[in-house]
Formats: C-alpha cells, sequence, structure tokens
C-alpha cells in the first residue's frame, strides 16, 4: 500500500473543502464556526482511496488570507498537493501565495483542479486554462495536469482520482527505517483515552507502548494509543496521519499544543533557538530581505519570530539566494535538510523560504571562506561528505553521535555505515560520545605538543608538566575529554612519557649546569645531615641563595627518588624516612589507639617533624588514623620494602 500525505491549496471559497467531500464523502469542515460560515478556518482531514495501493491522507487547508498559517501547519510534509482553482474567479492572490509556498516546500508533485466548471462557458474556461498554464511556467509544476471538475454535476471527478493515483503511484515511499518525528497539528481530549495529539507522522515508525518526548517543552509519556484514520493500529508508519493517545504524569491536553513534535526517546533529538540556512527570496512580492529583518518563521506546524542575520551581504532581493542565520526568538525542533516558509512580520505575507543546514550553529555575522563550501556540503546527496563537513563546521566542540540523524538528516543506519567508515579511515575520531574531524584532533595533539615543548625550554629542570594543565590545552566546554584522550595517544605512541602525574617528551631529561649541579650537592649535604628535621623550603631557599631554582632541583632530587615532599613546606631525606618507617613497624607494629606522644617514643621530633612524616605513613599504609588516634601495620605493606617512598 502506497501511503502519502495530500494537501489542498488555493483561494477561499474556490471550493476545496466541496472537492475534497465529493471525492471521499468527508466534510473536513469540523468547527461550528467553519459550517456556519461555509469557509475552512483549521486544518480538516479525510481519508482517499482512489484504488487499490495507494491511500491519500487528506489535509485540508483554509484559504483566507487571514489563515496562512494554520495553512502552512497542514502543507508542510505533504507528497501532493491538490491545488484548486475556481473556473469563474480564475488565479487569486492566495492562489499564487499557496502555490509559492508549495514551491518554497518542494512539494514533488502537484495537480491542479480547476473547479466550478458548471458556473461558466466554454470560452471561459479556455481563458482561465491559460492562466493557469501561464502561473505554472517554472519547470518544477510546468508538467503538472490540469483537471476541470464540478462537484454539483460530478464531471471530473473520475479523471481526478485517476490522476492523483497515477500520480500516487509514482510517488517515493517515505522511509520508514528512519527516527520517528510527528509535528502535532492537534491536540484534544477523549473520555477513556485521555489526551490525544494527531498529526503526519513524517518519518519512521511509531508503536503502541513507545516512549516519546514532545519538544520544545520535553515532556516524556507513553504511547497509549495508534489510531490511522479511526482505525486502532498497533504501530503507524510514516506516511500516515495518525492520532496517538498518550499517558504520563504531568501529561495534560492544557501543557501540549500545535507546533511541539513528538519524538521517539532517546533518539538523540535537540530544539535549536539558531538555525543556518540556505534562503530564497520570492519574486514579485516587493519585499526584500534586510539585514536584521523580523521574520515570522514557520516550520512544520511550528510558527515563532526570528532575526535573520545575513552572512553574505546586507540585502537579498527577489530570485536571490543566500546563507542566513535565523536567531529565533523561541527554541523549535528542526531537522538538517527541513524546509522553512519565512513571513514578513508586518503587514504579513510570504517572503520566501529556507532549507535547514545546521541546528546547533555558532554565532556568526558573516561566512569565513571556507565556510559556504562546507554548509553546501552539509546539504548535498553525499552522507559520508555531508558527516565530514558537520565535524569540520563543529570543530572543538565536535558533535554527540547518536545526535546525527538529526544533524544529518540521514537515517540512523545510512549514519551508523558512514561514521563507521569515516573512524576507519582515519578521517574522524570518538571520544566517549561525541565525534572529531580529523583536522581538529590533530590539532589538538599539535598543541599539547608544542606547549610541552616550550615548557622544556622554559623550565628545563623540571620534570615535566602537570597533567591537569595539558588537558586544559583543547579548547571548548568538552576540551578536557579531548585532552585525556590525546594525552592517552601520545603516550602509546611512545611520544610523551607520563610518571607520577607529569608529562615529558619522549626522551627529555633535565640538564643541569656546573653551577646547578653544585647547588644540588649543597641541598643533598643538608638534608642528609638535618635527616627528619630539614629545614623548610624558605628557610633551604635562604640558606643557598638560589630562590629561581632550588623548588626545580629538590623536584627533580624528589623524581629520582633522593628526597621526599611529605609536606608542602619540606622535603625530606629519603633514606631517612624509610628508616623511619622500619622503626616506627619495629618498635609498635600491631599496636592501636596511638596519639603523637607514642610515636614521639620511637622518633622524637618536633610536632613540626613529626605530623607531616605521620600524615605520609598513612598514605604509604605504615599507619592508619581513626577518629581515637593511630594504628600500625604488623607488617611493612608490600608497597613500602625496597621501593620509593616520596609522594609526587
Amino acid at each position: 500500500m502506497r501511503k502519502l500525505i495530500l494537501g489542498t491549496a488555493g483561494h477561499i471559497d474556490h471550493g476545496k473543502t466541496a472537492l475534497v467531500k465529493a471525492l471521499t464523502g468527508t466534510n473536513t469542515d469540523r468547527l461550528k464556526e467553519e459550517k456556519e460560515r461555509g469557509i475552512t478556518v483549521d486544518l480538516g482531514f479525510a481519508e482517499f482511496l482512489p484504488r487499490e495501493g495507494v491511500r491519500f491522507g487528506i489535509v485540508d487547508v483554509p484559504g483566507h488570507e487571514g489563515f496562512i498559517r494554520n495553512m502552512l501547519a497542514g502543507a508542510t510534509g505533504i507528497d501532493m498537493a491538490l491545488l484548486v482553482v475556481a473556473a469563474d474567479e480564475g488565479v487569486m492572490p492566495q492562489t499564487r501565495e499557496h502555490l509559492s509556498i508549495m514551491r518554497l516546500l518542494a512539494v514533488p508533485r502537484l495537480v491542479v483542479a480547476m473547479s466550478k466548471t458548471d458556473l461558466v462557458e466554454a470560452e471561459w474556461l479556455d481563458l482561465v486554462l491559460e492562466e493557469i498554464r501561464d502561473l505554472l511556467t517554472d519547470a518544477q509544476y510546468s508538467r503538472s495536469p490540469v483537471v476541470p471538475v464540478s462537484t454539483l454535476t460530478g464531471q471530473g471527478l473520475d479523471e481526478l482520482s485517476t490522476v492523483l493515483a497515477d500520480l500516487g503511484a509514482e510517488a517515493e515511499d517515505r522511509c520508514a527505517a528512519d527516527v520517528a518525528r510527528l509535528p502535532v497539528d492537534r491536540v484534544f481530549t477523549v473520555r477513556g483515552a485521555g489526551t490525544v495529539v494527531t498529526g503526519t507522522l513524517w518519518t519512521g515508525v511509531l508503536r503502541d507502548g513507545a516512549r516519546v518526548r514532545l519538544l520544545p517543552g520535553d515532556q516524556v509519556a507513553r504511547v497509549r494509543s495508534l489510531q490511522v484514520h479511526g482505525q486502532t493500529v498497533d504501530e503507524a508508519r510514516a506516511g500516515e496521519r495518525v492520532a496517538v493517545g498518550l499517558s504520563g504524569s504531568g501529561i495534560s491536553h492544557l501543557e501540549l499544543s500545535r507546533g511541539q513534535t513528538l519524538v521517539e526517546e532517546g533518539e538523540g533529538w535537540t530544539t535549536s533557538r539558531m538555525l543556518t540556512c540556505r534562503l530564497s527570496i520570492l519574486a514579485g512580492t516587493g519585499w526584500e530581505m534586510k539585514q536584521g529583518q523580523r521574520v515570522r518563521v514557520h516550520l512544520g506546524t511550528t510558527e515563532t519570530l526570528a532575526r535573520v542575520v545575513l552572512l553574505e551581504g546586507e540585502r537579498l532581493g527577489g530570485r536571490e539566494e543566500g546563507w542566513a542565520q535565523l536567531r529565533l526568538e523561541e527554541p523549535l525542533l528542526a531537522r538538517v535538510r527541513d524546509r522553512l516558509v519565512l513571513r514578513s512580520y508586518s503587514p504579513v505575507t510570504t517572503l520566501g523560504g529556507g532549507r535547514v543546514a545546521e541546528i546547533a550553529s555558532r554565532k556568526r555575522r558573516f561566512l569565513a571562506p571556507p565556510e559556504g563550501a562546507l554548509l553546501d556540503a552539509l546539504l548535498g546527496d553525499s552522507p559520508s561528505a555531508t558527516v565530514a563537513a558537520l565535524l569540520a563546521v563543529a570543530g572543538w566542540s565536535g558533535t554527540p553521535r547518536d545526535n546525527l540523524p538529526q544533524g544529518t538528516g540521514f537515517p540512523p543506519a545510512t549514519v551508523r555505515e558512514t561514521v563507521e567508515g569515516l573512524l576507519g579511515s582515519g578521517a574522524g575520531v570518538q571520544v566517549e560520545d561525541r565525534l572529531y574531524s580529523r583536522e581538529i584532533w590533530l590539532q589538538g595533539r599539535d598543541r599539547i605538543l608544542a606547549t610541552l615543548e616550550k615548557f622544556h625550554q622554559e623550565k628545563p629542570l623540571r620534570m615535566g608538566m602537570p597533567l591537569e594543565e595539558l588537558r586544559q590545552i583543547p579548547p571548548g566546554p568538552w576540551g578536557l575529554k579531548m585532552g585525556e584522550a590525546l594525552l592517552r595517544e601520545l603516550s602509546d605512541q611512545e611520544r610523551i612519557v607520563v610518571q607520577k602525574g607529569l608529562a615529558a617528551l619522549e626522551g627529555f631529561y633535565p640538564r643541569l649546569s656546573p653551577q646547578q649541579t653544585e647547588l644540588r650537592a649543597r641541598l643533598a649535604s643538608v638534608l642528609r645531615e638535618s635527616a627528619l628535621s630539614p629545614p623548610s623550603l624558605a628557610e633551604l631557599e635562604e640558606m643557598v641563595g638560589k630562590r629561581d631554582e632550588v623548588l626545580d632541583i629538590l623536584r627533580l632530587m624528589e623524581a629520582e627518588g633522593e628526597v621526599a615532599a611529605l609536606d608542602p613546606g619540606f622535603f625530606f631525606w629519603q633514606d631517612a624516612v624509610r628508616e623511619a618507617g622500619q622503626a616506627v613497624l619495629s618498635a609498635l607494629g600491631g599496636a592501636s589507639d596511638l596519639g603523637p606522644a607514642d610515636f614521639k617514643g620511637v622518633l622524637p621530633l618536633t610536632r613540626r617533624h613529626l605530623l607531616p612524616l605521620l600524615r605520609h605513613f598513612d598514605t604509604v599504609g605504615i599507619t592508619t588514623r581513626w577518629e581515637e588516634g593511630r594504628s600500625v601495620a604488623r607488617e611493612a605493606p608490600p608497597a613500602w620494602a625496597g621501593r620509593d617512598t616520596g609522594t609526587a
């Protein structure tokens, strides 16, 4: 069964609703106001099966200028359009505007029904037919069939059904393997069913019992029931009109509205406040797009206001195209490749439309030289080129892997295959759940290596640069994760050496000058002689008179196991620390509830030196500190005997 959405279009009172009723038997005017006034003010729906194997869900839209916003809510996402032109009036203002909207939305197929033929003579029909043909001169719809009909006499209805069926049979199937996405056009309650939303399922499959989200708003619900044209079903597929019964805490028809989109939970959807689009402006409206202009953005069933930031100039005239950024006043859910329509703020008229290229774009004022080509690639037909362009545009921020179906417009299976190919070829890199371009990855690597090289030049006595500082080199909110991954790779490739929280370039080792070698010998002599009662760092600096070098040399001695930094202000001679630990184990091994006075019996030191030593013993496992005091291990911990006891 070929399942398609057919949308009506045309000027007010040209007979759209009457024609739908003649074809289907359904009166799509459901509101009291519509029935009393005889015009459609909101969307109406009907099912149409012109022949076996083809089924249309008809969206009947209003033709009155004041209800164009409702018309747009129904027109987006249709597979075919039925443009109705009354024979007694011919082409009218809303005829042209509706047709322009069909062009902007790239509706692939169009059929024109010339209605009310019973009201005019044959000669007049020929004139109106010629006017319609002039209207369809562009290549997109120049071959669209025009069928004269009369709902009063029945003339042409069979032929119109046949034409619609033939074109429907040629239409491409929507992708059921894609992510599920249903723009909401109605919200109401049904006794026994609760809150119900309706819409056209643009893509994917929606199943009974599925967990779903409604965005913007991020309300979470469960699908309680599904109906397609009044029939209860277990699943609905792309191209069908669907009524979705929802259940869940906090789900109420008062909190949901037209303009939200229903998606399946876990599909990585995110809303946007800024869209980068390729805009095209209609000719013949007398309008042009100006820098900073306020417009109405229609996407799916959503309408919101936005400011237009033109990226390639200050103006965009009729029939012109250009890149622009839409800075939205309210968030909406968009997907790359979506079509949208722009209308002026006041007076309200259709200005043009666009195609979404970026859904999470950074703020721009103009395009850098390579960005235009990258944006073009984002809208291209090649999945690999699109994903590569997306990663290049994302830069240091990267992009979440589960967001790629939304960020590229391709189905999940296509995205998975493409990403595996990019990762396999080395064109892309994955860090946890985010993807980056290889170029950005190499830039991050080179920055780390260059930073290390500069660090070694400026601080040649240091064993290495702290890892925590190196991790912060890649910029952006996810830079730390990238920094960690880059350091792991560089270490695995043996381009850097990582030890004790420091990193150094492979082959680097501090080299002391003769004067520094002499200073090191003086420091070693002082610390060896002072054993467990060393002078503080400040005192050492005062003693040797080389304050700018003392700490670096002490750190070098620590890295080589000669001294131990047991407190920020003290460096102890390593052999003395080891002997003290053995003394504590021999004298107090297995004892508990010990205080500083107990340890003084073994190590006759002042609190100034004893407390840092005990804290070190706690760290290495010789002692354990409890609320009531310390206990001593019965034997030396494995990491103690014959090992470096310093703390980096």
